[in-house]
């Protein structure tokens, strides 16, 4: 464990991304747990998994499709938040992202690399947190713990068959429960929550969640298989003719867009507005790292600015001890 902390290596909460079982063997000879801070990636073990011939949707309204492998519960992938933001913002009309589930953590039947349990892991989110500069508090594995990240991965999909914008709301929300607000996303309760303030229908999104977003789920999960997918974030960019490259781990937003002007040489830069009202209203919520991104400031000037909004009462900041996310006051209401 020393020589992880003096290369900068984090620990971030992963497993598997299949869905069947692996041998003891496998798990002791490469663990899931380690994540690379140079490829800001978490990566998985090599299963030699069979790839698996799908029909993939491939419909397209936008010039650029960006496949995205996900996870909930992915650290790696909440520190891409500002790049992807910012992505939308000057490239929205290129791009369409469509959002895949990974199954980063299907269970804890699994002991190597001395990471057995939950526990063993909260401090390094505390870890990711400052690295990745995006609030996270681990105290959630210690507090109460989450079995699994398949759940809320289903409850995504049952959100995204309702509406994919509001999918995404909907994924913003419960990374916002469990990094800041220590909530075990499994349970129903918040998984409700999250869904009423994404403004889904619930009866619908409970029957979905029970019954045919596990299906759309295990598609997700062998669609990464067929990909090769093997660690969270990964991005593929693909235009109209096929072309398509990856972006596989989280990375500076100078990489993100120079894949997408690679796969799509005409893509125009839109300007938008970078006054805090405009970004608010794109954004419900912002951590300093995203609105420092986003409106073009300083670090230390953007959290200037944010916290004397909060004084002003125009923002709410919501606190967890590496880190705050702000609302505009009406938002938390």
């Amino acid at each position: 464990m020393k020589y992880i902390r003096q290369i900068g290596i984090v620990l971030i909460l992963l497993n598997t991304i299949v869905g069947s079982a692996q041998t003891n063997t496998t798990m002791q000879q490469s663990n899931p747990m380690l994540c690379n801070p140079e490829t800001g990636l978490c990566e998985l073990p090599d299963t030699a998994s069979p790839k698996e011939q799908l029909s993939v949707e491939t419909r397209v309204t936008k010039p650029v499709r960006i496949l995205y492998f996900t996870d909930p519960i992915c650290s790696s992938c909440w520190g891409i938040e500002p790049q992807l933001r910012k992505l939308k913002l000057e490239y929205g009309a290129a791009i369409e992202i469509d959002y895949r589930m990974g199954g980063l953590l299907p269970d804890w039947s699994y002991n190597s690399g001395g990471i057995s349990k939950p526990s063993d892991v909260a401090h390094h989110w505390d870890e990711v947190s400052s690295y990745y500069d995006m609030p996270i508090d681990g105290d959630l594995w210690l507090e109460d713990p989450l079995p699994s990240s398949y759940p809320p991965s289903i409850a995504f999909k049952a959100a995204q068959m309702q509406d994919p914008h509001k999918a995404v709301h909907f994924m913003r929300t419960l990374r916002e429960m469990v990094f800041l607000q220590k909530k075990n996303i499994t349970k129903w309760e918040h998984l409700e929550q999250a869904a009423r303030t994404a403004d889904l229908d619930i009866k619908q999104f409970k029957a979905d969640y029970e019954g045919a977003a596990k299906i759309k789920f295990e598609e997700d999960l062998a669609l990464a298989r067929q990909q090769g997918v093997r660690g969270f974030p990964t991005l593929y960019f693909s235009n109209a003719a096929g072309q398509t490259e990856k972006v596989y781990g989280s990375k500076p937003y100078s990489v993100m867009e120079h894949v997408l002007l690679t796969v799509y040489p005409e893509a125009k830069k839109e300007n938008y507005a970078r006054d805090w009202q405009s970004l608010f209203q794109h954004f419900p919520s912002l951590s300093v790292n995203e609105f420092a991104q986003l409106s073009g400031q300083p670090r230390a000037a953007a959290e200037a600015q944010l916290q004397e909004l909060s004084t002003q009462k125009k923002l709410t900041q919501l606190q967890c001890k590496n880190g705050s996310l702000w609302f505009q006051s009406t938002a938390m209401d």
